[in-house]
C-alpha cells in the first residue's frame, strides 16, 4: 500500500493545497473521478456564464425598444454557442490534466475513492494511505421523490450541458439560482419556459424584495409557478408531463414541455466517500462536519467546498483551502474568515449580495436600512433603469455594514466596492471618503448609504 505525505479528494479547489504542497516538497496524491477541475469548470460557475453571456446580449437587444431602438434577431445559433462552452472547458481541462501528468512527486488517481479505514482510501482497488488528507470531494444534483420522475429522461445542471439542440419547450423543477440561471438561457436562445418552484419566492434566501423583482421581470419571459409542488410526472407521447399542486389553494397545474430539467438543490459527495469509515462525522443533510480551522472530527483530516456546505461557491472554496492548509503546517491555527463573503446570480437582472439580510441582522443589531434605485443617479436615468435597485444594512450602533444587496445591471461588480469595504473591517463612512465618478453607475453605492433610515418590517 502506497503512502503519501498529502492525500487530496477532489481537483476543483483541492488542486490549490496540491499546489502548495508540491510546493513545500511533500509527496502529493490526487483521487477524482474526474472531470478534472471540479464542478466549478465543468459543470457550474465557468460553463453556465460561458451560456448567460450571449443570453445577457439577446435579452439586451430585446429590451432596447425603451431606449428608442428597434431591432430584430434573425438567428441564434445555439449548437455554435453550446459547443464554443464544451471546447473552453475542455481547453482547460487539458490543461490540468497536462500539468499532473509532468508535476513530480504528484500520483494521480482517477476514479471514485471510498474510505476503507483510518486514513486509508481505495480507488479501482488499490489502497492508499495520506499523513494529512483534504476532502474537496464536492457536490452533485439532488433529485427529488417525485412520482414517475424515473421514467422520464430529465436532465440535470450536468446533463443541460450536453444539448445540441434547444428544446422548443422546457419545465423547470426548482426556483433556485441554478433554475433561474438556466431559465434566463434557454428562454433567451428561445424555449418556452416553465418553472414550478415549491417555495413562495424565487432564490428564496434572498431579500424579499429582490426576489420580488426578479419574479416580476423573469415572469415577462416565461411562466412561473410558485408555492407549487410537482406531485407527479410521466411521458405523453414524445413530451414529458408535469403535474403540480399549489400548496395553499390545492389548485393542480399540468405543464407539458419537451425536455424537464430538475434544480431542486445539491447533495455532498461525502456518501460515495464512505467517510464513516475513517471515523469523519456528517450532519444530518450528510455535510462534513468541521470546526473553525476546516479540520473534521478525526485529527489530520481537513475538508472543505460544497462538501462542508457552508458557501457553496468556488471562491470561497478557494479560500477555504488556503486555511485548511496553512492549519495543517502550524501549531498557530487561524480560524476560516467569512467576513464579507459575496455571492451573484447570473439571472436578468442579476442579483448580488454579501452579508446579512434585513432579517438576520434584525436579529442581532439595531440596524439602520438603506434603499436606492438604480435611476437615482445620472447613469441609471440614462439606462431607463426604473425598478433596479440596491440596499444597504448597517449597525446603528458603530456604522459597520451588515450587508449589501443589488438587483440590476452589472450587480456582480458594482457590489465590489462595498465587499472590500467590509473585508478591511472598515465604517460605511469609507465609502463617502472616495471620490466617485461622475456620471458613473458606482454613484449608487453612496446614493443608497445616503438614505440610512430605521427599519421599518417587522419580522
Amino acid at each position: 500500500m502506497k503512502k503519501y505525505d498529502v492525500l487530496i479528494i477532489g481537483s476543483g479547489a483541492g488542486m490549490n493545497v496540491a499546489s502548495d504542497a508540491l510546493s513545500n516538497g511533500f509527496k502529493v496524491a490526487i483521487v477524482d473521478k474526474g472531470p478534472l477541475g471540479g464542478t466549478c469548470l465543468n459543470l457550474g460557475c465557468i460553463p453556465s456564464k460561458l451560456l448567460i453571456f450571449p443570453a445577457d446580449r439577446v435579452t439586451d437587444i430585446e429590451n432596447s425598444k425603451k431606449l428608442g431602438i428597434e431591432t430584430n434577431i434573425t438567428s441564434i445559433h445555439f449548437r455554435e454557442i453550446m459547443e464554443r462552452m464544451r471546447s473552453s472547458i475542455a481547453e482547460d481541462r487539458n490543461q490540468i490534466r497536462e500539468g499532473i501528468k509532468h508535476a513530480k512527486n504528484l500520483a494521480f488517481y482517477d476514479g471514485i475513492g471510498r474510505f476503507v479505514k483510518d486514513y486509508t482510501i481505495e480507488v479501482d482497488g488499490k489502497k492508499i494511505m495520506g499523513e494529512k488528507i483534504f476532502i474537496a470531494a464536492g457536490a452533485r444534483p439532488f433529485i427529488p421523490n417525485v412520482k414517475g420522475l424515473e421514467t422520464v429522461d430529465y436532465l440535470t445542471n450536468e446533463t443541460i450541458l450536453e444539448l445540441d439542440e434547444l428544446p422548443k419547450s422546457l419545465a423547470i423543477l426548482g426556483g433556485g439560482y441554478i433554475a433561474c440561471e438556466f431559465s434566463h438561457f434557454l428562454a433567451a436562445m428561445g424555449s418556452e419556459v416553465t418553472i414550478i418552484q415549491r417555495n413562495m419566492k424565487l432564490v428564496a434566501n434572498e431579500e424579499p424584495e429582490v426576489s420580488d423583482l426578479l419574479l416580476k421581470e423573469m415572469s415577462k419571459r416565461m411562466k412561473i409557478y410558485v408555492n407549487t409542488e410537482a406531485i407527479e410526472v410521466s411521458k405523453e407521447g414524445n413530451m414529458i408531463k408535469v403535474v403540480g399542486k399549489n400548496k395553499k389553494t390545492g389548485k393542480t397545474i399540468e405543464v407539458i414541455a419537451e425536455k424537464l430539467l430538475v434544480a431542486s438543490g445539491r447533495i455532498p459527495n461525502s456518501d460515495l466517500l464512505e467517510v464513516h469509515n475513517s471515523g469523519i462525522e456528517t450532519n444530518e443533510k450528510g455535510f462534513i462536519k468541521v470546526d473553525e480551522y476546516l479540520e473534521t472530527s478525526k485529527e489530520n483530516i481537513w475538508a472543505f467546498g460544497d462538501v462542508i456546505g457552508k458557501y457553496m461557491l468556488r471562491h470561497s472554496a478557494n479560500k477555504e483551502a488556503l486555511y485548511a492548509w496553512h492549519n495543517s503546517l502550524h501549531q498557530k491555527k487561524v480560524p476560516m474568515d467569512y467576513n464579507a463573503m459575496p455571492h451573484a446570480i447570473f439571472t436578468y437582472p442579476e442579483i448580488a449580495s454579501v452579508g446579512m439580510t434585513e432579517r438576520e441582522a434584525k436579529n442581532k443589531h439595531k440596524i439602520l436600512v438603506g434603499f436606492s434605485k438604480y435611476n437615482s443617479v445620472a447613469k441609471g436615468i440614462a439606462m431607463l433603469e426604473e425598478d433596479s435597485f440596491a440596499k444597504a444594512i448597517v449597525n446603528k450602533e458603530d456604522n459597520k455594514i451588515l450587508g449589501f444587496h443589488i438587483i440590476g445591471p452589472y450587480a456582480s461588480i458594482l457590489i465590489q466596492e462595498v465587499i472590500n469595504v467590509m473585508a478591511n473591517n472598515m465604517e460605511m463612512n469609507a465609502i463617502f471618503k472616495s471620490t466617485h465618478i461622475h456620471p458613473a453607475l458606482t454613484e449608487l453605492i453612496p446614493s443608497t448609504f445616503s438614505n440610512l433610515m430605521e427599519s421599518k418590517d417587522n419580522f
